[in-house]
């Protein structure tokens, strides 16, 4: 790099970001070190500072480092730290940052001292944030926070809320496009208003019992994991939407009109027919479905599908163009003129005679059929059943092999 300008030595030298690179770019040579401050972005690993000597600790080093940069606007930060070393460097630096990222590790080390503000609330001081993404949030309390107008993008991962505080966390970014909450806990009814958000992905841990209302009137991407009750009222924008409860049951869906909506996936072992029922008619513009859903039931019964009219169901879906549907919803089905591509998934013999009806059904009348694609995946039975249902399924496999494959 000796005979490169030095123009052109400082901005490859400018645009690394991981402190290992920077470090040990900086001894080099003078030149080479007189780079550091153009930087605009770094990156401290998790084990970056594990053999640390001489009493230095990450907070002081990274303050160090971060100092000599000019106008730092992405700071990432995996190591340990203290709140005290988080204010000290969101004072130096906060007016510039734009993007920060911080593994809080709140879960784990709860022994801050209590007079001293909490990492949460440092974070205050980078009031220009547009992306805010933090992981392992202990948030008990509501954060005191004045407006990030500028935030736009808000990713919080494993974290243990209080309803009210989330609620009165997100007043502080009413501009936000972006949510994702992802593995949080503690969270039992919430209630989330963004007048601007787009984009969101909403997965809550627990029993699976957690209730949802969203008011976001140009939401266009929802995803909703571990919720029994959902609330999305104003869905004119919406054109993906993804539904599941791996843990619990999903009792009650109410949403406005999906007219914009393409894309929609519901899963779960226990959906209510009410529930499942709604989301079909919300959904007649839909394109793309795929339902995943292994019973029916309101209590703790799990009951299996009421039979299903096929032409019905397809009428009523005039533009679904694909279909991705497993064992129990299949088996309800009791054909579609234009669907052309379908993928069934079958996990067990019960109902045998009712799937192979429904089998023949599509291919007989879905005239504009081009593939189907039958996944047979560990078929869960011991029983002779299972042999004789797969032997039916390959003896109607070779009868229309131009259009049927296995997998």
């Amino acid at each position: 790099m000796d005979s490169l300008p030095d123009a052109i030595v400082q901005y490859i030298l400018s645009s690394l970001s991981n402190v290992k690179d920077v470090a040990s770019c900086n001894c080099v040579s003078k030149k080479w070190k007189d780079s550091m401050p153009y930087n605009k972005s770094l990156y401290f690993p998790r084990s970056v500072f594990d053999h640390l000597s001489n009493g230095q600790t990450p907070d002081s080093v990274v303050m160090k480092i971060i100092s000599s940069i000019s106008r730092l606007e992405e700071l990432v930060v995996y190591c340990r730290f203290t709140s005290i070393g988080l204010a000290s460097w969101l004072l130096l630096v906060g007016n510039s940052l734009k993007n920060l990222e911080l593994r809080m590790d709140d879960l784990v080390d709860q022994n801050a001292p209590i007079d001293c503000p909490s990492k949460l609330e440092c974070i205050q001081a980078a009031r220009n944030l547009e992306s805010l993404r933090l992981w392992g949030v202990l948030m008990v309390r509501a954060p005191k926070w004045d407006v990030f107008q500028k935030l736009k993008v808000l990713e919080i991962v494993g974290a243990k809320l209080k309803d009210s505080v989330l609620t009165e966390a997100l007043r502080s970014t009413p501009n936000l496009t972006n949510l994702v909450l992802l593995k949080c806990e503690g969270l039992r009814n919430v209630w989330i208003e963004l007048l601007e958000l787009k984009h969101s992905k909403l997965d809550f841990n627990g029993l699976g019992s957690c209730s949802l209302t969203l008011r976001a009137p140009k939401i266009e991407y929802l995803e909703v994991q571990g919720c029994s009750w959902i609330r999305v009222r104003e869905t004119n924008c919406l054109t993906n939407l993804s539904i599941a409860n791996n843990e619990g049951r999903v009792y009650m869906v109410d949403f406005g009109k999906l007219t914009m909506l393409e894309s929609l996936s519901i899963r779960g072992v226990q959906w209510s027919w009410d529930a499942i029922s709604k989301m079909l008619q919300f959904a007649t513009e839909v394109k793309h479905l795929y339902m995943k859903i292994e019973f029916t039931g309101d209590f703790e019964a799990l009951l299996p599908f009421p039979e299903i009219n096929f032409v019905d169901f397809f009428k009523s879906h005039p533009k679904l163009t694909s279909f991705d549907i497993h064992g129990a919803m299949f088996a309800a089905l009791c054909h579609k003129n234009s669907l052309k591509n379908v993928v069934i998934t079958v996990r067990s013999p019960l109902n045998a005679e009712q799937k192979m009806s429904t089998l023949e059904a599509m291919v007989k009348f879905g005239k504009k059929l081009k593939k189907m694609k039958i996944k047979i995946l560990q078929m869960r039975s011991g029983h002779c059943s299972a042999d004789d249902f797969f032997e039916e399924i390959c003896k109607f496999r070779f009868m229309n092999h131009k259009l049927i494959s296995i997998e």
